[in-house]
């Protein structure tokens, strides 16, 4: 019994945290207001570069954008500029 009632709450966890991650951007948003509404999320970004980066936002500046857990690289840490971002990739409940 107790075994059902964990599966279940973390059933219920796991949709919980995917249901923060769906974006809606508003017709007026830039990067930074995207990212700051992604606050604690994982996120991959996709620089102009080609490059991609993937993280946990921690926080949000006028300028940069502060990763930690970089996929791949689980202790290390970024900072990225904003402005070199090209698109923002959250997995989707979907």
């Amino acid at each position: 019994m107790k075994t059902l009632q964990l599966l279940a709450l973390m059933a219920a966890m796991t949709l919980t945290v995917h249901a923060d991650t769906t974006l809606k951007p508003a017709q007026h948003d830039t990067q930074g207001t995207v990212l700051q509404t992604c606050t604690g999320q994982q996120v991959e970004l996709r620089l102009k570069s080609g490059e991609k980066i993937g993280g946990k936002v921690v926080s949000v500046g006028d300028k940069v954008v502060h990763l930690t857990g970089l996929t791949a690289m689980e202790m290390y840490e970024a900072t990225v500029t904003i402005s070199d971002i090209s698109a923002v990739v959250v997995r989707s409940p979907k």
